[in-house]
């Protein structure tokens, strides 16, 4: 009787039938019998419409299950109404359905971010309110964030930044440049569009342009310097080996003009070998890289930076995390390198500053590529000098040549590296930064 009373299709029929009786009933005036029909017809309606709430919830408790990811929800279907039992099955099967789909939805999701997550672009797709949708790891890794959620983020690095990425048009490719605590960053931002969730959205593809902009400089600077030594040689030269002649065909000619010879030749070979020095920024060798462990080489270059220069008043250190620390390179190029910064550190310090401090830190960032950082305590230097610092014939000291550091870029560069200057007055340090990737 139970089973009858919850059965639909009895319940429906039931009610027709009442209905109809209930309806003769009034055509005849038998009032006597039908108020309990009435009462029967109410009792009929009322667990046809409870039927269909108990549908609804069963619904409502899937799609629950399905947003809780209760992967072990499941309807009975062992029951006696056959009715029930097919929508149960039918309701278990649509669960599993999309339970399935859900699955592969976030799979899929989890391998795309793990595609854009590998790529070497900074991709970030971002509303016209500044919400940022998605960011990958280079992204972050260019900009210095750890977390981004609003373009406003961007205020606390440069406010440029900011209005370059929240202004940027689909289909329009800019270059911005921003300082950080690494130096200066170069990018180029290309921006396109597309309708994300029902939402107007754009995809910024974000590239470093150093390294880009350093090899366009440096090859400017080499073919320049080619031109001029090959012009400079070929006009002194001869001009030189002129006055050497005239000077040993006769020991008797005029004093002055013999003065005057001397003063030509010595001047035009000082020419010749100030040229000559030129020549190494041009014709470095082609790098022999091979292994070999950071710690060793960094004392071995301190303890020859100390036998060629006398530093009582400067304490070295060398903290190599951790002291197996290898990089691959051709230690001959690198050791021209870090002799050239720790002789300009040491020259920096000088010997009336007491508690001189030189160190050299090495260690391995989240990319695994191994940075050797070579900090001094000397006077830092200015902000318009350091950004010309690595222009070859640029230099600050009297009788210097300004090839040292422009030499060792050139030498990071045919390394695959990287060298970068940090001077900070505030912490009273300048930190030169050699990257091996």
């Amino acid at each position: 009787m139970n089973h009858l009373v919850h059965n639909e299709t009895f319940l429906l029929f039931t009610l027709i039938i009442l209905t109809i009786t209930g309806t003769l009933l009034v055509v005849f005036g038998e009032w006597v019998w039908f108020f309990p029909l009435l009462l029967c017809w109410f009792f009929c309606l009322r667990n046809l419409l409870m039927a269909d709430n108990r549908f609804a919830k069963r619904v409502a408790i899937m799609f629950d299950a399905i947003d809780n990811n209760d992967f072990t929800f499941r309807y009975p279907t062992d029951l006696r109404s056959w009715k029930d039992q097919l929508i149960n099955d039918s309701m278990n099967r649509i669960t599993k359905m999309l339970f399935k789909a859900k699955a592969d939805t976030i799979q899929k999701e989890k391998y795309y971010e793990l595609i854009l997550n590998s790529v070497n672009t900074g991709i970030i797709v971002i509303d016209d309110n500044g919400n940022i949708f998605q960011c990958n790891n280079e992204a972050m890794r260019l900009l210095g964030l750890n977390v981004f959620t609003h373009v406003r983020q961007l205020l606390r690095l440069d406010k440029s930044l900011m209005e370059t990425i929240s202004g940027i048009q689909p289909g329009a490719k800019q270059q911005i440049s921003f300082t950080n605590e690494r130096g200066t960053v170069h990018l180029s931002i290309r921006s396109s569009d597309m309708i994300l969730q029902n939402k107007h959205v754009r995809i910024l593809a974000i590239n470093n342009i150093n390294s880009e902009l350093d090899e366009n400089e440096i090859d400017s600077w080499i073919r320049l310097t080619r031109v001029l030594t090959h012009e400079i040689m070929n006009s002194v030269t001869p001009i030189t080996s002129i006055s050497d002649t005239l000077l040993s065909m006769d020991n008797n000619v005029n004093q002055d003009v013999r003065n005057g010879l001397e003063v030509i030749s010595t001047t035009g070979k000082s020419l010749i070998a100030f040229v000559e020095s030129y020549r190494k920024f041009t014709h470095i060798p082609t790098p022999e890289p091979s292994l070999f462990y950071v710690q060793k080489f960094a004392e071995r270059m301190v303890n020859l930076a100390c036998h060629h220069n006398k530093t009582p008043n400067i304490r070295f250190a060398v903290d190599v995390q951790p002291s197996d620390l290898i990089v691959f390179a051709d230690e001959n190029l690198i050791s021209q390198v870090m002799l050239n910064l720790l002789k300009n550190a040491i020259q920096a310090i000088g010997t009336e500053q007491t508690n001189g401090y030189i160190e050299i830190k090495a260690f391995s960032n989240k990319e695994e590529a191994v940075i050797i950082e070579i900090s001094n305590n000397g006077p830092t230097i200015p902000s318009e000098e350091a950004e010309h610092i690595f222009i070859p014939f640029f230099t600050t000291k009297e009788g210097g040549s300004g090839i040292g550091l422009s030499v060792s870029r050139q030498i990071m560069r045919l390394s695959g590296g990287s060298i970068t200057l940090k001077s900070s007055a505030s912490s009273k340090r300048t930190t030169f930064t050699l990257t091996f990737p």
